[in-house]
Order: C-alpha cells, then structure tokens, then sequence
C-alpha cells in the first residue's frame, strides 16, 4: 500500500531518453523560455550606400540598409583564394532608425536582429516575390582608429585658436 501512494504522487521514469525529454517538455513550466528556438542574426560589413529613410503604412517611417559582408576561401586545385560578397537589405524603425538614418555609404557596422521574409506581387508581375531582409534591434558602429582620428583632428582644426587658453 505504501508503494502503491508513492507512485500516484510520483510516476515511474520513462526507460529511454527519448521518453525522458518527452516527459520533461510536457512537465516544464510554461514560463520558461525556448533557448532551443530563435530567430537571430548578427552581421559584420560596410555600407554600400547611404542610409535610405522610408515611410511604410500607417505613415510609420524605418529606414532601409544595404549592407555587404564577404567570404573568402582557398582553392584546392589553385591554391587562390576566392572572396564573395554577400548583400543583405536591413530595416530599422523607431529611434534605431533615427541613428540608422545618420550613417553613410562605406560605415562599418555591426547589426543584429531576426531574419524575416516577405512576400509580396509587383504591379507587373503575375508571380509573388519573396524577398529576405534583417528586421535590426541592435547597430553597433565599428568605425575603424585611424579615420575615428583623423574625424577628430580635422573638428580640432575647424575650432578657432585662443591663444589665452594656453
């Protein structure tokens, strides 16, 4: 009888692994979140132009990113290496995209952010098109030292001299 009470209160284990995670994912609290399921992308490049400021629907204003990335690898049969670049279209709303719409063609950045698709059917087409783009929640600018230094000599030119500050 005693035997029989501790397993209404606690079940057997499931014998295979299989089981086990099955057992588990039906007892795991709703609260916990899903590390196994996530949609993010982290990009590092450069501009290939301006920063491009929109406005969708609902007159909500985002601004459009072309960003290039690049790969390289070495040929077995040459030994030359080969670079590709790849293009990624990134779109920023809110204040990101207010900062977003500052940087300029050649700016490298870092962004992160989800992978999303869209459809969509152009006025000529008959066909939908699916496009591919970066919805961005993260910008970090990686400008490099040199340029960051010669941006601040230059401002440091600009100022004019008071020789009473000496």
């Amino acid at each position: 009888m005693l035997i029989a009470t501790i397993f209404k209160s606690h079940p057997p284990e499931p014998v295979d692994s299989h089981h086990r995670r099955a057992a588990a994912v039906r007892n795991a609290p709703e609260k916990r979140p899903q590390f196994h399921i996530k949609n993010k992308a982290i990009l590092i490049g450069f501009l290939g132009g301006d920063a491009e400021v929109r406005t969708g629907k609902n007159n909500q204003k985002f601004t459009t990113l072309s960003l290039a990335t690049k790969t390289s690898y070495k040929d077995k049969e040459s030994g030359e290496y080969i670079s590709h670049t790849e293009w990624h279209r990134a779109i920023v709303f809110g204040k990101l995209g207010e900062f977003a719409a500052t940087l300029k063609k050649g700016a490298h950045i870092q962004i992160g952010g989800e992978i999303r698709h869209t459809e969509y059917t152009p006025n000529k087409a008959k066909k939908p098109v699916r496009t591919d783009s970066i919805r961005v929640n993260s910008i970090l600018k990686l400008d490099r030292a040199e340029k960051a230094a010669a941006e601040e000599q230059e401002a440091n030119e600009e100022l004019p001299f008071d020789e009473a500050a000496e």
